[in-house]
């Protein structure tokens, strides 16, 4: 039997820890620098480095940017060392730039990879989301649904009233309408300026106090976060969003024809999927790099949705040149 028929090796769970944790740290010298682009570049950099001892062929299929718009980790770049099984790779190497940049809360480093062909091939464009935790009735929010009754419905399934329910939404002027709804329905809003992977992860963990997410954020984020529901067990919907006829090309390009296909979270990441993420700063999911004395801590969340572990990792780096 065939590596890609078999699975993915376990032990590349923990590997991809080691590439987030590199994003991280190489991202973190430059929190609170004010510099969105030289703190993404760094973690790309990093990133890119570390993928690359990765004994996969992998292929970024979520990333950067097309290949004229991104250097490093464009969408159709090949990385690994090519001896090991076909995956494809989604990735963010600094989720939260302007977090970073303003030493923010909730800035991840946040890789995913799955057997070839089973991560979405997303246009960077906009995404319609709703999103819950595991454990409900498949199909009990709808993204075509009025926020309202997504609120009824998830208030009734949980045996709580809607003011006990929480909605965790980007923090934007085009939410407006989402927003007054949720909260005429009775349930409360976790608005958000940026970092839309960690929202819908959030659903999955009651010490957040979130219930479900709502809104339109990055179509490449949309994937991330789906793989990462597919480990811990989850509901989500996407539509994708397009402005204008450029975006349609780009989505044209890379082979989707229905624009108005409503995705589901296994549409967005099937097989086995492998998903890390490692803070930058500190957030309610994972805390930030620290440097203490001539170490550096890192805190770093691994998962597998064939075998669902989640797996917390609390590691002490060397500085380079200590």
């Amino acid at each position: 039997m065939s590596e890609a028929q078999q699975g993915l090796e376990r032990s590349l769970t923990l590997e991809l820890g080691r590439v987030t944790e590199a994003a991280a740290i190489a991202a973190h010298r430059l929190v609170g620098r004010g510099d969105e682009k030289a703190a993404d570049q760094v973690a790309v950099d990093a990133m890119r480095k570390a993928l690359n001892t990765l004994d996969v062929d992998g292929t970024v299929v979520i990333g950067e940017g097309e290949r004229d718009e991104a250097p490093m980790l464009y969408i159709g770049e090949k990385v690994g060392t090519g001896n090991g099984p076909k995956v494809d790779i989604a990735l963010d190497p600094l989720e939260g730039t302007t977090l970073t940049a303003k030493a923010m809360p909730n800035a991840l480093a946040v890789v995913a990879i799955a057997e070839g062909g089973s991560l979405l091939h997303a246009p960077d464009v906009y995404m319609d989301k709703i999103a819950i935790g595991a454990g409900y009735p498949e199909g009990l929010v709808d993204l075509d649904a009025d926020p309202a009754d997504n609120i009824k419905a998830l208030a009734q399934a949980k045996g709580v009233d809607a003011s006990q329910i929480t909605a965790c939404i980007l923090d934007r002027p085009r939410h407006m309408e989402i927003i007054e709804k949720v909260r005429m329905a009775g349930a409360g809003v976790q608005l958000i300026t940026d970092g839309d992977v960690a929202g819908v992860i959030h659903t999955t963990d009651g010490a957040t106090g979130v219930d479900i997410y709502l809104g339109q954020g990055g179509a490449p984020e949309g994937v991330l976060a789906a793989a990462a529901l597919r480990c811990i067990g989850g509901q989500m919907q996407t539509r994708l969003v397009f402005r204008n006829d450029d975006e349609r090309g780009r989505a044209t390009r890379i082979g989707i024809t229905d624009f108005d296909r409503k995705y589901s979270m296994m549409d967005l990441a099937s097989g086995d999927v492998m998903f890390a993420a490692t803070g930058v700063t500190n957030g309610s999911m994972l805390e930030g790099i620290k440097v203490v004395g001539e170490r550096i801590d890192s805190h770093t969340i691994v998962m597998r949705s064939k075998t669902r572990t989640v797996r917390w990792i609390r590691a002490s780096h060397r500085q380079e040149g200590k």
